[in-house]
């Protein structure tokens, strides 16, 4: 049975999710908020395995116009309960609310659960629901009067991915670095390099994709318990993930930092992540690097002035970057920033630029050369 689901994104990162999808084989449609695609439990439980840029997978159970409490609760009855939770499920709700006429995210949470409850109490003959399996997660999103209910299939995020346990003061999420990765112009093969790297995020996710490793492939997701799920199918699926992370690779991926603190966070990470002796990164000042050989990209997220140190240090920085760029000929840069005034400190317009969110923060992603 083909089934809707909605694989998350950060603004302005639907398309790459999409993009990610298909070249995964599955037919997908960029929206608001994610990319939207049909397919089986098994393409659900794939997509959480592969893929690099989303926040998570969602199945989407139904979705309609609401205006009234009364209305919602009629919504999330209509759905057929009894056919995807068991008797003993934890019915975990969650929920969201923007510019719409219910706005109360805990009202709309209670009274989701409770059209949920009473289903499958009336369809399975039940005074109550014990609630002491597996936890299903579902989410009550209303935004613009429009409501979607889904049963979230990955869980903890997308973006965690078991090998970042230590963060510096201002982590870049995974997710994120993984689509700075696959915006830039830098492709597997090519040399790599990031003169502010600190806990090396972007590195790791450089290599991740480099390796072409899953990027789920040591973590657990929700639907591994869900009860309607197939088992063989997941563990077949999670086994060749495995063979495919355990492939050696060999990339040309380095960094450096000024703190030492972070290039400590960089190596556990780097290490934790199965990268040790692959990726190497050294404390370095960016003022006087200076590299050798084949040119390649650096990529790179600077301090923004907003969030480390003040503004007057980070611009200093983008001076020392944009010189860092023209004495090395035949490199490009490509660089996160909400500094509006970056390219003026830079020293040049951006040939390519992008709006992208870093957590809450507008930033503009600025490719040169």
């Amino acid at each position: 049975m083909t089934r809707t689901f909605l694989a998350t994104a950060a603004f302005g990162l639907e398309g790459v999710v999409a993009n990610e999808l298909k070249r995964m084989g599955i037919a997908a449609k960029a929206e608001q908020g994610g990319a939207r695609f049909e397919g089986s439990w098994t393409d659900a439980y794939r997509a959480n395995l592969y893929l690099r840029t989303a926040d998570r997978v969602l199945c989407c159970l139904k979705e309609a116009q609401v205006s009234t409490f009364d209305q919602l609760f009629r919504l999330v009855e209509s759905i057929p309960w009894e056919n995807i939770l068991p008797r003993d499920g934890a019915i975990h709700v969650s929920g969201k609310c923007v510019r719409s006429q219910l706005m109360s995210v805990r009202d709309c949470q209670a009274i989701t659960k409770k059209a949920i409850v009473n289903r499958m109490q009336q369809k399975l003959h039940l005074n109550r629901l014990p609630e002491n399996g597996a936890e299903y997660p579902i989410e009550v999103a209303i935004v613009k009067d429009m409501a979607r209910i889904t049963l979230d299939m990955s869980g903890e995020a997308l973006n965690r991915r078991g090998y970042r346990t230590w963060n510096g003061e201002a982590p870049l999420r995974e997710t994120l670095a993984a689509a700075l990765v696959d915006l830039s112009p830098w492709r597997p093969g090519m040399r790599l390099y990031d003169p502010c790297c600190g806990t090396g995020t972007l590195l790791i996710e450089a290599a991740i994709k480099a390796s072409q490793r899953p990027a789920g492939v040591n973590r657990a997701f929700a639907c591994e318990q869900f009860s309607f799920m197939p088992k063989d199918a997941m563990a077949d699926l999670k086994a060749e993930a495995k063979l495919a992370a355990a492939k050696e690779s060999v990339f040309a991926i380095a960094g450096s930092d000024i703190d030492p603190e972070a290039l400590v966070l960089a190596n556990r990470h780097i290490r934790q992540a199965g990268f040790e002796g692959r990726i190497h990164v050294l404390e370095q000042d960016l003022r006087t690097l200076q590299l050798e050989g084949e040119p390649g990209l650096f990529l790179c997220n600077p301090p923004y002035g907003e969030r480390l140190g003040d503004q007057q240090q980070a611009r200093a920085l983008y001076k020392e970057m944009g010189l860092l760029l023209r004495r090395h000929p035949g490199w490009k840069m490509a660089v996160i920033t909400s500094d509006s005034a970056f390219e003026r400190h830079f020293g040049r317009r951006a040939d390519k630029k992008r709006r992208l969110y870093n957590g809450r923060l507008e930033c503009e992603f600025c490719i040169f050369g």
